[in-house]
Formats: structure tokens, C-alpha cells, sequence
């Protein structure tokens, strides 16, 4: 199977800032870990400036993604992508008390969002208004918590769902340990 240059050089800045985000690392930690300047990994990620092949296996050796499958050409149709609870990226740094999973896949950050947050005692996630429209649905899969999107107010418990505008300032808060599925829809 003969492939276009073209072809490759299109598909590989997607896959490599694919990887590094499956991987929940930043374009820094991408360059202490591949030797690669920061600046270079960026400018590759936008399609910018094409890699040497030691760049490209100095990048590939860091997010830890095999070489050859960045520049194969995927045919979708016949796999299912798998991402190992333990690859699962995660944010540690934000809200209070609470731990964020991303389930979605990188692509889709801005649009469609996917994300597993399980909250300690007394936890809480108070966020900005997102882009005009946005809405979030919200499943509590275990514990309770209080929602709060502008004025309104909900108490929720196991196995209830919420809709709300995430376009205002929204909560999400629990007095005791609580799991979430929540789903960020930005229009």
C-alpha cells in the first residue's frame, strides 16, 4: 500500500497532540521529556514545521506511542478505541477536594464533553460561565450533591439527573464523598 507524503504530513500533527493529550501532558512536559524545545512541539502540533525522523522518534519515544502507527492511515471502521482506567487523564489541580476524569477524547474538548468527577468530603467544582448556550447534564452516580447554575438551586441524589445553562456561574458541591457523570454540551 503506497501512501502520499501529503497524506502523512497532514494526519501527523493531529495524532501527535492526540498523544500528548491522551497522555494529559503539556506541550512542557512533552519537551523535558522528548528533548525537544516547546516552541518546535507546538509549532509540529499545528502543522507548522515539519519533524526530522529524530524528532518525530524523540517525540514518539516521550508519549510513549508507537512510530509506525502515527503515520499509518486508520480505517475506523473496524476498531474500538480503548483507554485503560490507569491511561485515563485526569485533573487533579482544579475545584476543591475533587477529582477530574476526562472520558471524552481530545477532539472533542470545546464541544462535547465527557467527564467522571468524584468528590471528597466537602468537595466542590465552581465554575465560570462557558460559551454563550452551554448546558451540562449531570447524573449523580453515587453520594449526593447540590447544583446551583445562576440563582437556581437542586439537591441531587444517587441515580437523579440535572440539566442546566452552563453559560452562567454554575456549582456542583457535596458535604460527603459523591461520583458525577457529567456531559458540558457547548453551542
Amino acid at each position: 500500500m503506497t501512501e502520499n507524503t501529503d497524506d502523512i504530513l497532514t494526519r501527523l500533527p493531529a495524532r501527535l497532540k492526540e498523544a500528548r493529550r491522551a497522555k494529559g501532558l503539556s506541550l512542557e512536559a512533552v519537551a523535558n521529556l522528548s528533548g525537544v524545545s516547546r516552541s518546535m512541539v507546538s509549532q509540529i502540533e499545528r502543522g507548522e514545521s515539519s519533524p526530522t525522523i529524530s524528532t518525530l522518534w524523540n517525540l514518539t519515544r516521550a508519549l510513549q506511542v508507537d512510530f509506525a502507527g502515527l503515520l499509518e492511515e486508520a480505517n475506523s471502521a473496524d476498531q474500538i478505541e480503548v483507554l485503560r482506567n490507569s491511561e485515563v487523564p485526569s485533573i487533579d489541580n482544579m475545584g476543591q477536594n475533587c477529582r477530574i476524569r476526562i472520558l471524552s477524547p481530545p477532539e472533542e474538548a470545546g464541544g462535547h464533553e465527557v467527564y467522571d468527577i468524584q468528590f471528597d468530603e466537602g468537595g466542590a467544582l465552581n465554575s465560570q460561565p462557558h460559551a454563550r448556550g452551554a448546558r451540562e447534564q449531570l447524573t449523580i452516580l453515587e453520594g449526593a450533591v447540590r447544583v446551583t447554575s445562576g440563582t437556581a438551586v437542586s439537591n441531587l441524589k444517587q441515580g437523579d439527573t440535572a440539566r442546566y445553562a452552563a453559560d452562567i456561574a454554575h456549582s456542583i458541591a457535596a458535604d460527603g464523598p459523591a461520583r458525577v457523570f457529567l456531559i458540558v454540551k457547548n453551542a
